[in-house]
């Protein structure tokens, strides 16, 4: 049984596969369109390729993987505090956006980044899951 001291109190970070050579599309991505700022590697990992990204509260790993396959199911949902205002910007950008299959309540939509990977983008006013 976990004492008060070993309870989980957040999320660090959520790792995404890419592949080999796909860090300029993720700085495009995720930096240029989603709007996250590049933090740099500790340098013991610069040589393992991948960057990394952050923004309020928030942490992205992205990190190459030799067998890379885009994850289509699991995925990361961000909390965006102008889901329209993105989602206006993607769509801009030539980035599919795909509507809430199953509407419950919360303002979401969900894309792929340029290696595949699923991302759901919430909309902050709806309070995402976490406070439900």
């Amino acid at each position: 049984m976990a004492s008060d001291d070993d309870r989980i109190v957040g999320l660090d970070h959520v790792q995404i596969p890419i592949p080999a050579g796909g860090e300029d599309a993720v700085r495009t991505f995720y930096g240029g369109l989603v709007g996250l700022t590049e933090v740099p590697k500790p340098a013991p990992l610069v040589v393992l390729g991948g960057c990394w990204f952050a923004g309020k509260g928030v942490a992205l790993h992205f990190g190459v993987e030799e067998d890379f396959r885009p994850s289509l199911r699991a995925h990361v949902a961000l909390l965006v505090d102008d889901l329209e205002g993105l989602r206006a910007k993607l769509d801009a950008a030539g980035v599919v956006t795909i509507d809430d299959p199953m509407p419950i309540g919360v303002r979401r939509f969900y894309t792929t980044d340029p290696m595949g990977n699923r991302l759901e983008l919430v909309d902050v006013r709806d309070g995402g899951f976490t406070v439900r």
